[in-house]
């Protein structure tokens, strides 16, 4: 549950910030500044909060792999959501709903591991 909270708020926070960019910059770059905020909040959080234990750099280069892989799912997904005409607004909502799981896999293995 713990993990799913963490996942909420940054999932908000990704979106929060792209639906706030979107108008002023490319929906890639928005997409990308919100992903990398999220990032960062989330690489926290799950340290202190989901799995109880201090961040290192091990683990933020373990999840900044994973992460890695994450975003190239995320923005082409994103891409060809918009591509098949779904509206800027609501076109991450679907990537969210496919690559969220992926990442919790990733980040799960990441954590376990370390």
């Amino acid at each position: 549950m713990r993990f799913v909270g963490v996942g909420v708020f940054a999932t908000a926070l990704h979106y929060g910030l792209y639906l706030l960019l979107r108008g002023w910059m490319p929906l890639s770059v928005a997409y990308t500044v919100g992903y990398v905020v999220s990032f960062v909040a989330n690489f926290y959080l799950t340290a202190y909060f989901t799995f109880h234990s201090a961040p290192s750099w091990r683990k933020l280069a373990g999840m900044a792999g994973a992460h890695g892989v994450n975003y190239l799912l995320h923005i082409s997904l994103l891409n060809l959501f918009l591509w098949l005409g779904v509206r800027s607004a609501l076109a991450p909502i679907p990537v969210f709903a496919i690559a969220v799981p992926v990442n919790f896999l990733l980040v799960k293995y990441v954590f376990r591991r370390s």
